[in-house]
């Protein structure tokens, strides 16, 4: 179950906060044949659970793969001329770096970004491929941010933050405004929180058109600051933030996000990692989205409490630039807890024929081998006996129970 801190839910008032609704709107006409309109695809397995319409929101599908193309662009956009004849830099996990860069290129401005060092080859690639000059440093965003910071100082380089600025954030909420469009009777909108800028930005526009709708961040909870900057009144830094979301792994909320989330975000709900690998499986399997783990947020805050939503529900995918080595394993992850995924270690006597009669107990069960090891030489074995460890893929939790019992009953001991 996902936990859940409450938000004050209100309504904006004019001149009260750094981002109004005329900003976005004005950012809206910006990006106009710039940034993609997304779709808003139907979820409907998720719809089923949900027992109300579930619509989904697909910036993963968006250019660079994800929304922060939106901001990046309004914020270089509005830079004086002399500011962009110096060059702008960034710090990215990825996606804000991918962002600046293609917004850079299409302004015809220099770009530089400071990526961590952990950074999967894919997004380094992309951001170079969008013709920005990518620099790891540090273990983490906050030691990217840091840098770039210190290199905008040097260089002269107009600094564009991935979250802490009017703009970008102005920017990120034309999302909002594209969702009133497509669904004017949306209940709730659901989306992923990092740094908080998304999340900011729809609230600013949905809120000031339609104060009625729930606005629900969700955040991983290993790297959960929301909830403790909530709770304190200011942003609270989160010393080690740890989870595999790379796109929401902010250790503390910006200042500028913070502000207009503790007003209009009516709850902020955090997500384990069991519960973004499971949603990640299903937006693949059910839904034919590829999504980062960020940007599966949403929808695991539904699949763990999916009756505790008004509808009709709109989930933000906010992001699709996975790793194929993390979404390999993600996958599998997500196979592992929903039951489908069963590893197991069985005892038979070694002998020839031994094999192939426990694979016919597996193929009479309906269980499909994915991996298959046979070890001879143990200490734990006994004098003419054998074990063979065994991945399986199965249709669930009751049938992998079945497959064990099939097991049993044909005499193997079932070691796990």
């Amino acid at each position: 179950m996902a936990r859940r801190v409450g938000g004050a839910g209100g309504t904006p008032a004019s001149g009260t906060f750094p981002v109004t609704l005329g900003d976005v709107r004005a950012a809206q006409r910006m990006l106009a044949g710039v940034c993609r309109t997304t779709a808003l695809a139907a979820g409907r397995h998720l719809s089923v659970l949900a027992g109300t319409p579930v619509l989904l929101k697909c910036e993963n599908l968006q250019h660079t793969g994800s929304f922060k193309l939106r901001g990046a662009y309004v914020r270089i956009a509005r830079l004086a001329p002399e500011e962009r004849a110096a060059g702008v830099v960034a710090a990215s996990a990825g996606n804000h770096a991918q962002g600046v860069a293609f917004a850079a290129s299409l302004l015809g401005v220099r770009s530089t970004v400071f990526m961590p060092e952990d950074t999967s080859l894919p997004k380094i690639a992309a951001a170079r491929g969008y013709g920005a000059e990518v620099r790891l440093h540090g273990q983490g965003l906050d030691d990217a941010l840091q840098a770039a910071r210190a290199y905008a100082g040097e260089a002269g380089a107009a600094f564009v933050h991935p979250f802490d600025h009017p703009d970008v954030i102005a920017g990120q909420g034309t999302v909002g405004l594209e969702i009133l469009e497509q669904c004017p009777e949306v209940g709730t909108v659901v989306v992923g929180m990092g740094g908080g800028g998304l999340a900011a930005g729809i609230a600013v526009a949905v809120k000031a058109l339609r104060p009625d709708v729930r606005i629900v961040g969700v955040q991983a909870a290993g790297a959960a600051a929301y909830p403790p900057s909530l709770a304190a009144g200011r942003p609270v830094a989160v010393r080690t933030p740890v989870t595999m979301a790379d796109g929401i792994r902010v250790g503390r909320p910006g200042d500028v996000p913070f502000r207009i989330v503790a007003r209009l975000v009516d709850e902020v709900r955090t997500v384990s990692e069991d519960e973004l690998a499971a949603a990640l499986l299903l937006c693949l399997e059910r839904s034919k989205m590829v999504v980062e783990p960020a940007g599966a947020s949403p929808v695991a805050a539904l699949l763990s409490a999916p009756r505790s939503f008004d509808g009709p529900v709109v989930a933000v995918l906010s992001g699709g630039n996975v790793d194929p080595l993390l979404l390999q394993a993600v996958l599998r992850h997500g196979m592992a807890v929903a039951g489908r995924y069963l590893s197991l270690r069985v005892r038979l006597t070694d002998r020839p024929g031994a094999l192939a009669a426990l694979l016919e107990v597996l193929s009479a069960a309906g269980a499909n081998v994915l991996d298959i090891g046979h070890v001879r030489t143990d200490p734990r074995l006994r004098l003419g006996e054998a074990e063979v460890e065994l991945h399986l893929e199965t249709e669930g939790r009751e049938h992998c129970a079945g497959v064990e019992t099939a097991l049993r009953d044909a005499g193997y001991a079932v070691l796990h």
